[in-house]
């Protein structure tokens, strides 16, 4: 079904990096939602009414808060797939990441209303009129919203859309709160007990849950992330493919949403060979990061000392120095300015952000460390911290 639908709404389905494409998804999840939820908001109604059980039109008012979810959603998705403009010059891919924040608060909210329902029937029991039909609707109620989960899970890993997730989490926990209703209606009908209410407050807790995991992941999300590890390999493997390239540091990896990335990186290359051949290179590594894997990247182009014996061992003797200080530490931009009276070696230290050390206390051991090679060195240190 989610592949027929794919290919009956959605032109070039597979062109997922498409604005235009990933629009059309987004509206095609948005509308089979939004139509789902309201015909499942009616039925429960309709059910709730029947069996007056106010868990089963609580269930509903669960329905249609997702119908408006699924509204939200396709007023992001569509505000998304905006082009850039003056004002926003890297497109407005974010405002998936605000949908998410919106569907995250519209999950948490449906779980205090349900936990205040059920805290409610605790405190003022009512009966349970027993009707199949009622039981129809609710069978039928899980397993929409367990396709509608699958289908929205589907599209979301299909185009990386945190909001989809978002909407997938949201229909699995309706599922979970529906089965629960079912489970307790059953139980009443067979032995005459009712821990309806005492379900819904564990269902409410569950949806909690999964509200609280969908904001977390939108505030990261809002906030900045690090780059995935496959991304970076990603920009790694592609510089590695050039033999001019000697070294890589100082990645720095924006996301402004799916399909809009922007890094910034350096490049190492031998300081001897033609500057117009080694831009050429840059030039190449640039476009291959945007054809390939959509990274719009700016490249620097960092000139080294190639084959100089004497720079070549001190940059090796200050590589091993710093492993003494830390393991993790690393270098990169060595540069050596011989002097009558002293000498001066440039360069950087990456630091991870889980070393305690401050960056002055870093640059004055390192600088101690040096020094032992030879007193009348003397230290350039930029720490980076990657």
């Amino acid at each position: 079904m989610t592949k027929l639908l794919c290919k009956l709404f959605v032109r070039d389905r597979d062109d997922v990096k498409n604005p235009r494409v990933r629009s059309a998804y987004a509206t095609l999840t948005s509308v089979v939602g939004l139509l789902l939820n309201l015909f499942l908001f009616a039925a429960k109604l309709f059910a709730g009414t029947l069996a007056r059980s106010v868990a089963i039109c609580a269930d509903a008012m669960n329905n249609l808060s997702d119908a408006a979810s699924q509204l939200i959603t396709l007023i992001g998705c569509r505000m998304a797939a905006k082009q850039a403009d003056r004002a926003h010059p890297f497109g407005h891919a974010r405002m998936e990441y605000i949908t998410s924040l919106l569907v995250s608060l519209v999950i948490i909210i449906i779980g205090y209303e349900l936990l205040g329902d059920s805290i409610d029937k605790i405190l003022h029991p009512g009966a349970i009129e027993f009707h199949i039909l009622t039981v129809v609707i609710l069978v039928l109620s899980i397993a929409v919203k367990l396709w509608l989960g699958l289908f929205n899970r589907a599209v979301g890993k299909k185009i990386n859309s945190e909001a989809l997730r978002a909407t997938m989490i949201d229909s699995l926990s309706d599922a979970a709160a529906t089965l629960a209703v079912l489970f307790c209606m059953l139980l009443h009908r067979a032995t005459g007990i009712d821990i309806d209410a005492y379900v819904g407050i564990a269902v409410a807790i569950l949806i909690f849950v999964a509200g609280f995991r969908v904001l977390n992941d939108a505030k990261n999300a809002i906030l900045g992330e690090a780059p995935s590890p496959e991304v970076l390999q990603e920009i790694r493997d592609v510089v590695a493919k050039y033999p001019d390239a000697l070294g890589i540091h100082d990645m720095m990896v924006h996301n402004y949403g799916p399909g809009r990335t922007v890094a910034s990186l350096h490049i190492e290359v031998d300081g001897n060979r033609n500057i117009f051949d080694m831009h050429d290179t840059i030039d190449r590594i640039e476009k291959q990061l945007l054809e390939e894997h959509g990274i719009a990247a700016t490249v620097h182009m960092d000139p080294i000392v190639v084959g100089d014996a004497e720079v070549d061992a001190l940059r090796e003797r200050v590589v091993q120095l710093l492993k003494e200080i830390d393991a993790r530490l690393a270098m990169h931009d060595f540069r050596y300015v011989r002097g009558n009276t002293h000498s001066n070696l440039i360069f950087d230290v990456a630091a991870p952000f889980e070393l305690a050390l401050a960056d002055d206390e870093i640059r004055r051991r390192v600088d101690a460390a040096v020094r032992t090679i030879d007193p009348s060195f003397c230290t350039v240190i930029t720490v980076d911290r990657a």
